[in-house]
């Protein structure tokens, strides 16, 4: 099990047994589920793409599916995946009391690879932050820009550095990576820092940092607020 699984797993089984959306639910940050926290910059990015009609959209790591089923509701045809089963089952039946039509599946993000069909958006909606080693997200970007069309565009929304954010208790952060570890046995993932076992728990870039690394995966930078994101293939001339 790799070191993004277990949190995920326990907490869309939270997740139902509470009888709650999405995820954001579990932490207050909403109640409804056509309320998700990406709305906002999504409705705006789409009023910036020049896409055909009824584009070809993947989102990945879509959770419960809001972010998929609005897309889908506005005539997209969408692709949506999950590492988490729990997750998919009730994304799908979320789309079923909209009226909507997703494809989801259960997919582990990180084993992508390369993928024949190619779509007019990728769209992370605050997954790629729990993406946190080097060669995960490197394969992750990789698959990205594999599965853009020549004129398609990356959406991303992810969670960034914030100099008021306090990691306590089983958490360390590490400036240099923007790596946050959470203390925990030793396992295939953990390192060992100063003695102590620790997981990739997220990964909390600074801007720059985070164009960088987009850059590097070869995507062009069209638009960023923070980690809210538009970007297309790079091509070279």
């Amino acid at each position: 099990m790799r070191y993004y699984h277990a949190e995920h797993q326990a907490a869309y089984q939270r997740l139902v047994q509470q009888g709650l959306t999405q995820w954001s639910d579990l932490f207050g940050e909403t109640d409804e589920y056509d309320v998700f926290p990406n709305r906002p910059f999504l409705e705006h990015a789409l009023t910036q793409l020049d896409l055909p009609p009824e584009p070809d959209v993947l989102e990945y790591g879509c959770g419960t599916g809001p972010a998929a089923c609005f897309l889908a509701a506005r005539g997209f045809r969408v692709d949506a995946i999950d590492l988490i089963p729990e997750a998919i089952t009730l994304a799908r039946g979320f789309a079923r009391q909209r009226g909507v039509d997703v494809d989801f599946s259960v997919q582990d993000v990180c084993a992508m690879g390369a993928g024949s069909k190619q779509y007019d958006v990728v769209l992370d909606s605050y997954c790629l932050q729990s993406i946190v080693t080097d060669t995960d997200r490197a394969n992750l970007l990789g698959a990205v820009r594999d599965r853009l069309k020549t004129t398609g565009y990356y959406v991303l929304s992810t969670a960034m550095y914030d100099p008021d954010r306090v990691y306590e208790g089983n958490f360390r952060y590490d400036a240099s990576s923007g790596i946050c570890y959470e203390a925990a046995a030793p396992a295939a993932d953990a390192i060992q820092l100063d003695g102590t076992w620790y997981l990739p728990h997220r990964r909390h870039l600074r801007p720059a940092a985070l164009r960088a690394e987009l850059e590097t995966a070869g995507l062009s930078v069209l638009s960023q607020a923070g980690g809210d994101v538009i970007c297309v293939r790079y091509h070279e001339t």
